[in-house]
């Protein structure tokens, strides 16, 4: 069957469309979700009932807030080694004076791909974790609809103020009753982006219309897209964070008299960052920040220090919850830190503990169907029995040892009841569905094979393409293959532990995927296979190939799928340009070998060419002879100059032409130094670099005598005073008048 390039590149089209939406639908697992915010907000669980008859617990609302104000100071891209590390201590010396000796807590957050800003902050205020879809929305964050922690401080009464990222301002529309956003395109700018957020600190902090404070600093996470995080530039920017963070205390500390609980100091990051710079991956600086509990109502620190305890991020919002007197978000999946709430009784830390675990269970229950055979579930289970006996020996009255320590007994099985909660929700959000995944990529790639095949006789004269679709579909090897695929659908569906989104399909719609698949691979082997006919017909010429495939179009083919392969990995997309940086060299040596042939092989080879030459010679020899026509000496060498000069503008085209692939090439090694890009290399030195460096920068401009008032972006530059990295120095001259 015979198709115009036009409808088959339409059918390909529609079959990519096809196989990439099965492959996303695999792709982006379903989120954990409990039921719509908007429904009635649900009571909080009573403390487990104690067993035997006549004995009721008497505690069953939401505890109290354990602190009147809380401040969150999430500094973008913060890593941990900036904090526990040497930079931590040359550059940020009070708050790691209060880490080590004050009244604070200090942990390592770890965050969980894809380590972008809006993904991070939905984990932090939800203690959900977000997928990988969160990052096709992070340029255009919509509204978030999910149970959160800003929307119950806001339905609890709380006043929220807000300065930095305009990302929460589009995630929480109308939930603050002031903010100041800041826009994070602006890479380049250091200063003023966070100059916008403290320019409002002695303000607020003298102010007590407000119960949740959160500022977020952008400044550091654009140093390191910039220059990277061993820039001279990082350590001026950590002690700016370490004295705004100093105010904050120290204005904190100053009210605690007036108030009648303390005051909450929370210092972490959103993401880390690369050695490089960047984030959105899963390497140890990515994914490692600090997570800092600054508050009087802690325990002074003693002793000597410690490595900072590994927790998830998703457990801020849970801690915040319980620190505040709100809900837990219905849908978090994170632990409380239970030393932020170590130092209250042992009825009020098992509490909480029941609280959460009550959470993740109801969580549990609304996404699984065999909930009940979860260990986390069990555990749960058997720890709330054992807190029920623990309240009847307290309502009973009895102090002894005995209650303190099955108080410890069972503070332990939470814990470990809320940890096997947790990793079983967490997986859930984390486990894509490969089968789907696959069906998407072989339909993806059957169809990319099909199109690279009928390339040719598509950009041929005629356009059309013979599509071997009749003795595919009758073929022996079409029914085997829907057979074979058929028996692996039915082994999957009826073998995997978790429902597969392409095992919910209908039978009839799984059968027509199979034949699909099985129809696609069956006319790539009848193309495969008239290719390799075409290829052993006889050929005329040795010299000249009567084949269509000529040398240039099989690299062409070559590259391109070599190309499509290797943006399967991200370390291939980051350094995608040394692929097209070989694949424009190749192209050129081989494009100088045609040329060669051309001009010299073929000429010398062809006897076709050789014996039209002698004809057409012959031919003219024997009319001259025949009419005796008589040419003047003077129109001979009119004839002979003509001719040379034909032969010199030929000569010289032949030349041009030869010498055109090896300025190409010239032209690509000077761009290539020109400027380094990519992730690998691109600390390395350029010719850019050296454009920008201070003695070239002198040469190009002329003497600093002649041009004594240089000012840039940064301030007004003299010799030695500033000191910027070349690649990144960006100035305004001025010369003075």
């Amino acid at each position: 069957m015979r198709l115009r390039s036009g409808v088959l590149a339409a059918g390909c089209l529609l079959l990519q469309a096809l196989g990439v939406a099965i492959f996303l639908r695999g792709f982006f697992p379903l989120a954990v979700r409990a039921r719509p915010r908007g429904g009635p907000r649900g009571e909080s669980p009573p403390e487990p009932a104690p067993p035997g008859p006549g004995t009721v617990s008497n505690w069953t609302k939401i505890p109290p807030p354990l602190f009147k104000k809380v401040v969150i100071v999430l500094i973008d891209a913060l890593r941990d080694d900036f904090v526990f590390g040497s930079k931590g201590k040359q550059f940020m010396p009070y708050t790691t004076q209060v880490i080590e000796k004050g009244t604070s807590y200090s942990f390592i957050a770890e965050a969980k791909p894809p380590t972008v800003t809006m993904p991070r902050i939905k984990a932090l205020m939800t203690g959900s974790i977000p997928g990988f879809i969160d990052v096709v929305v992070n340029l255009n964050s919509p509204a978030l609809l999910d149970d959160n922690l800003i929307w119950q401080a806001k339905t609890a009464g709380k006043r929220i103020i807000f300065y930095g990222d305009d990302t929460w301002v589009k995630l929480f529309p109308k939930h603050f009753v002031e903010y100041d956003g800041t826009t994070s395109f602006f890479v380049s700018d250091f200063t003023e982006v966070d100059d916008n957020v403290t320019r409002h600190l002695d303000r607020v902090l003298k102010r007590e219309d407000w119960d949740l404070l959160i500022l977020h600093y952008l400044g550091l996470d654009h140093i390191g897209h910039v220059t990277g995080p061993n820039s001279p530039l990082v350590g001026p920017k950590l002690r700016e964070m370490d004295n705004i963070l100093k105010k904050i205390h120290i204005s904190l500390l100053s009210k605690e008299g007036e108030a009648s609980l303390p005051s909450l100091l929370v210092v972490c990051g959103d993401h880390g960052m690369s050695e490089t710079g960047s984030h959105g991956g899963s390497s140890e600086g990515e994914v490692h920040t600090p997570l800092l509990f600054i508050s009087s109502a802690f325990e002074k620190r003693s002793g000597p220090l410690t490595q900072p305890e590994l927790v998830q991020q998703t457990d801020l919002a849970s801690t915040l919850a319980v620190g505040l007197g709100l809900p837990i978000s219905r849908n978090s999946v994170g632990n409380l830190i239970l030393p932020v709430v170590g130092g209250k009784t042992m009825r009020e830390q098992l509490r909480f503990l029941h609280l959460n675990g009550f959470q993740l269970s109801r969580l549990l229950e609304e996404n699984t169907p065999a909930y009940e055979k979860d260990p986390g579930y069990e555990q749960f289970k058997i720890a709330e029995k054992s807190h029920g006996n623990w309240i009847k020996l307290y309502l009973e009255g009895n102090n002894s040892e005995i209650l303190m320590n099955l108080g410890k007994k069972v503070l332990k099985q939470y814990l470990e009841a809320l940890k096997t909660l947790s990793s079983s929700l967490s997986k859930q959000v984390a486990q894509y569905d490969m089968y789907s995944m696959m069906v998407g990529t072989v339909i993806i790639m059957e169809v990319l094979l099909l199109l690279l095949l009928s390339v040719p006789k598509a950009l041929s004269s005629r356009a059309e393409f013979e599509v071997p679709l009749s003795p595919s579909l009758f073929s022996l090897l079409f029914y085997l293959m829907c057979l074979v695929l058929c028996a692996v659908h039915v082994i999957v569906c009826t073998s995997a532990e978790s429902l597969c989104y392409f095992c919910s399909m209908s039978w009839l719609t799984a059968l027509g995927v199979m034949m699909l698949i099985s129809a696609l691979m069956c006319g790539i082997l009848s193309a495969i296979g008239k290719i390799l006919e075409n290829s052993r017909l006889p050929v005329k010429n040795p010299v000249v190939s009567s084949s269509s495939w000529s040398e240039v179009d099989v690299l062409m083919l070559a590259g391109t799928i070599g190309h499509v392969l290797s943006l399967g990995a991200s370390s291939f997309i980051e350094e995608e340009h040394q692929t097209w940086y070989f694949l424009i060299n190749t192209l050129c040596l081989a494009l100088c070998q045609e040329l060669c042939r051309n001009h010299f092989l073929l000429k010398e080879c062809d006897p076709q060419h050789g014996t039209s030459l002698k004809q057409n010679f012959d031919g003219i020899r024997e009319a001259s002879d025949c009419k005796n026509i008589d040419v003047p000496a003077s129109g001979n060498s009119k004839l002979d100059k003509v001719a040379s000069s034909a032969e010199f503008i030929k000569g010289s085209d032949k030349w041009l032409s030869l010498a055109s692939p090896w300025i190409i090439l010239i032209c690509c090694r000077l761009l290539r130094s020109l400027n380094r890009t990519g992730v690998q290399w691109a600390h390395r030195p350029d010719f850019g670099h050296w454009l920008t460096s201070f003695p070239s920068y002198d040469l190009l401009s002329g003497s600093k005598k002649m041009f004594p008032g240089f000012k840039n972006c940064y301030g007004t530059w003299s010799p030695g005073s500033l000191q910027l990295p070349g690649s990144h120095w960006k100035c305004c001259i001025s010369m003075a008048t």
